[in-house]
């Protein structure tokens, strides 16, 4: 297992909020998203993945908001395909 140190991910994020925050949202897609690593396993924990991801420069802010609206498209064509309809009612007796 190599070690990821916060220099190597700032090389390629502004600075150690946005580290956090970018590490965040991608180990929770990784670990409940259904997303898969882009860089090898190694046994390790998702919010490891992440760092190692965003270390080499894999994974940066606009991929990961990319890959959220493409998911909320996806989602909202899904909703709209199995909405259930209205009943319609014959009231006037």
């Amino acid at each position: 297992m190599a070690r990821v140190t916060v220099e190597d991910c700032l090389e390629h994020v502004e600075n150690r909020f946005e580290l956090v925050m970018l590490g965040t949202r991608r180990a929770r897609q990784l670990s409940t998203g259904g997303k898969d690593p882009l860089v090898a396993e190694e046994n390790d924990k998702p919010t490891v993945i992440a760092l190692r991801e965003i270390a080499e420069g894999v994974i940066n802010r606009e991929a990961l908001d990319a890959e959220d609206a493409k998911t909320e498209a996806e989602l909202e064509l899904a909703r709209a395909r199995f909405e259930p309809r209205q009943p319609i009612f014959d009231n006037d007796f």
